[in-house]
């Protein structure tokens, strides 16, 4: 692949990896391993000063273009750097490099010519949430198509690519759609050069139309004037042709018959996203993404609903058919009467009410009156007294008791002993 040009100090033109008259989008690499996709738009400026228009517009969409970065949203690209190129002086925009197909090369062979519904919804859903996050910051895209919407492999998400349109003036968007833009995905009013809002969701609407039907519904047949200008005026005054009927016939035989049911709501969005007139689509990328949460709450729901769904009851069982081996009971069983069988039915039946009754009526307590007990203290009081005089007055007497006997045995030993009271004076002298 040749390298035409040089891009900028810094960083290696790798050669292009897609050319077109809205600019041509070539492999960047910077010093180190880092990969990058360089837009390079095709008209030059001749002078890198405010004074030139075309320069001034430039920096005004790029100042743009810096706010998509300021909070990262993974279904939109990052947007590296700007500036204008060494050779050539053509205006650039580095992007990051993403690894994996766009919605071109995943609509073609090895792949089925559609998108299951479930996929359809994942990329409606990560394309509406990078179209808001975009239009809240006052960027508009111009450029929706399916190979601007890449398959990030690293991380299984869809992200929108190539913003170069959004920073072309509007006589250069003219002139460029008019000769090159991909006219299959461009709205009504972008063949007056105009871009707004609802231009990006009628693109997205064509996209989502391709996914399910497995064409856009106005296809180019060649590249030349007339097939072009054929493609436009169908845009602009044609019906929608019949989704379902081409997605029939591009159907895989080996599919479930489910996968051609598209839900209401889905068709309806792209219904509305596809009016000719930008005033009946929805007014931005947020209102695209309001649409598609409000239908997954309501699926939630009807799932939520039909797990819960009381069962249908069961059909009513044949009539019995009344024979021989019908009335004979089998060895080893006993047969009942009907009405002995209803009397037991009865029986079980109030046995279990009352059982029931028992375990959960109110428990009656009993409250026993609570007798007064006065007690006498005066009685008490003499009780005490009584005992005490009782001990005193046997303590008093076993005191006298010890005393007499002390006092006899003295006695008996002076009688024995004279001499003991001289014995005893002398002894304490």
């Amino acid at each position: 692949m040749s390298k035409v040009f040089t891009i900028t100090q810094g960083l290696e033109n790798m050669g292009a990896l897609r050319t077109g008259g809205q600019g041509s989008v070539y492999k960047g690499r910077r010093i180190g391993p880092i990969i990058s996709a360089v837009k390079l738009l095709p008209t030059p400026i001749h002078s890198e000063s405010k004074e030139d228009k075309n320069y001034r517009n430039f920096l005004n969409e790029v100042e743009k273009l810096k706010k998509v970065n300021e909070i990262p949203n993974p279904n939109v690209v990052k947007i590296l750097n700007s500036g204008i190129t060494e050779s050539g002086s053509f205006p650039f925009i580095e992007m990051e490099f993403i690894e994996g197909p766009d919605l071109e090369e995943l609509l073609k062979p090895p792949h089925e010519k559609i998108f299951t519904i479930k996929e359809t919804i994942k990329v409606a859903d990560q394309l509406a949430c990078a179209l808001s996050h975009c239009h809240k910051v006052g960027v508009k895209h111009g450029d929706i198509k399916s190979n601007n919407v890449k398959f990030n492999n690293n991380t299984g998400n869809y992200v929108l690519l190539d913003f170069g349109l959004s920073v072309m003036s509007d006589e250069q968007r003219r002139s460029s759609m008019r000769h090159a833009g991909a006219i299959e995905f461009m709205a009504p009013e972008q063949n007056e050069g105009q871009m707004l809002f609802q231009t990006d969701v009628y693109s997205y609407g064509i996209i989502l139309y391709e996914l399910l039907a497995g064409q856009v519904p106005f296809p180019l047949k060649d590249n030349g004037e007339t097939a072009r200008n054929h493609v436009m005026l169908s845009h602009m005054e044609t019906p929608v042709p019949d989704l379902l009927a081409l997605r029939k016939e591009n159907f895989p035989k080996d599919w479930p018959k489910r996968e051609l049911e598209i839900p209401g709501w889905l068709m309806e969005m792209i219904a509305t996203c596809l009016e000719k007139k930008p005033e009946d689509r929805y007014a931005n990328g947020e209102a695209l993404h309001e649409v598609i949460s409000d239908a997954s709450i309501k699926e939630v729901r009807v799932e939520v609903i039909k797990e819960v769904k009381v069962p249908a009851p069961a059909l009513a069982p044949a009539p019995i058919v009344v024979n021989k081996s019908n009335i004979l009971s089998p060895p080893g069983t006993m047969r009942l009467s009907t009405s002995v069988f209803a009397g037991l039915m009865i029986l079980l039946a109030g046995f279990m009410a009352y059982s029931g009754y028992s375990l959960f009526r109110p428990v009656q307590t009993v409250i026993k009156p609570i007798k007064t007990v006065f007690i006498d203290t005066a009685h008490i009081v003499d009780s005490v007294r009584e005992v005490d005089a009782k001990r005193y007055e046997a303590r008093r007497l076993k005191q006298k008791q010890t005393d007499s006997a002390r006092k006899a045995a003295i006695e008996k030993a002076m009688q024995g002993n004279p001499d003991s009271t001289a014995t005893d004076t002398t002894t304490h002298n």
